[in-house]
């Protein structure tokens, strides 16, 4: 099997090796589809995960693939299931594990990230990670689950009801998904608030009820004050100005997107005061994978216009580049390409 190793220092090493087999509680997955998560931008760069990486490492925590070897002990997936993977593994002993805040547990590990995971041929999985998804399910979409399930915890934290005007700041993937768990959460009015072009189009694609250029001084005016949820999915500093000049009186802003380690921004402590705003962080996917799945399964979930680039195991470098590019919304890696 090839595996391409993250070496760190901005490099990658694709290995032949032998292939695994799957001890107790454990499966071996053949990887078909992974994508391109900023998260791995970041760790490319040098920078965390949601844990420590020690290269070197196989990243890739959002898969999915097929079930080809099941260890002794498996009992809920069979040889030929189409699963896809949970990446994140909690300690379950620690107070943040024992006090329904597991996403917090300082002992995390994550496939994908502190162990092998999708940006090879195959890997070995436990079983508890791996979710059923419905043999019509193309992978590329079961790929989409980690961060679907994210999104699902973000959306949980911003508390949409039903009739409400929710603005998501970004038009990357991630901000197209919250745009379209906002719909089915029940948003009024659905704004997205991007500068490309081709982002803003695919929003209104979407469902997207107006798509405003935050570069443009009138277009912006239109969504100034009018949301009572924000959700910010950028990661910089305008974008989090943009969030609470959006937000109306009363207004919940969700800070989703991953920042550089370190970054800060000077909160206008008045308008919280003020608008009475509620402003809420958001990390990882606690218990909302198989929601995810489920979303997935059903087909509530439009991923057609969101995965837009697709490279080979050998093409990763490439592959990260062009997931920071403007032409790309959503990269995806095909290993067995």
């Amino acid at each position: 099997m090839k595996a391409s190793y993250f070496l760190g220092n901005q490099s990658f090493e694709v290995r032949d090796q032998r292939l695994p087999h799957p001890g107790p509680g454990e499966i071996l997955v053949k990887n078909m589809a992974c994508g391109v998560c900023g998260t791995d931008v970041h760790i490319y760069y040098g920078e965390p995960g949601s844990a420590d990486v020690n290269p070197p490492v196989v990243l890739g925590h959002e898969y999915s693939g097929e079930v080809v070897e099941t260890g002794p002990g498996v009992e809920s997936l069979a040889v030929g299931d189409h699963v896809t993977i949970d990446p994140n593994i909690y300690c379950g002993k620690c107070v943040h594990c024992r006090n329904g805040k597991k996403q917090l547990c300082p002992a995390m590990q994550a496939v994908g990230v502190t162990r092998d995971g999708g940006f090879a041929q195959y890997s070995l999985v436990p079983e508890a990670q791996a979710f059923r998804l419905s043999s019509e399910v193309d992978f590329e979409a079961g790929a989409m689950a980690e961060p679907l399930a994210c999104c699902l915890h973000g959306i949980d934290l911003a508390g949409i009801r039903p009739g409400q005007t929710v603005c998501v700041i970004g038009g990357g993937a991630i901000g197209l998904i919250m745009l379209q768990l906002a719909k089915l959460s029940g948003a009024a009015k659905l704004i997205l608030s991007e500068p490309n072009e081709k982002r803003r189009q695919a929003a209104l694609s979407l469902g997207a009820d107006l798509a405003v250029d935050p570069m443009d001084a009138a277009s912006r005016e239109q969504a100034v004050e009018s949301s009572d949820v924000v959700i910010e999915c950028v990661g910089n500093n305008p974008a989090v100005q943009s969030a609470f000049d959006f937000a109306a009186k009363g207004a919940t802003i969700v800070l989703f997107s991953v920042p550089k380690v370190g970054a800060s921004f000077p909160l206008p402590v008045f308008d919280v005061y003020k608008k009475e705003l509620t402003v809420k962080g958001s990390f990882v996917n606690p218990d909302t994978h198989l929601r995810a799945v489920e979303l997935i399964n059903a087909g509530r979930v439009n991923f057609g216009p969101i995965i837009t680039h697709r490279f080979g195991l050998a093409q990763l470098p490439q592959a990260i580049a062009e997931q920071q590019g403007s032409d790309s919304i959503k990269v995806v890696v095909l290993p067995q390409v």
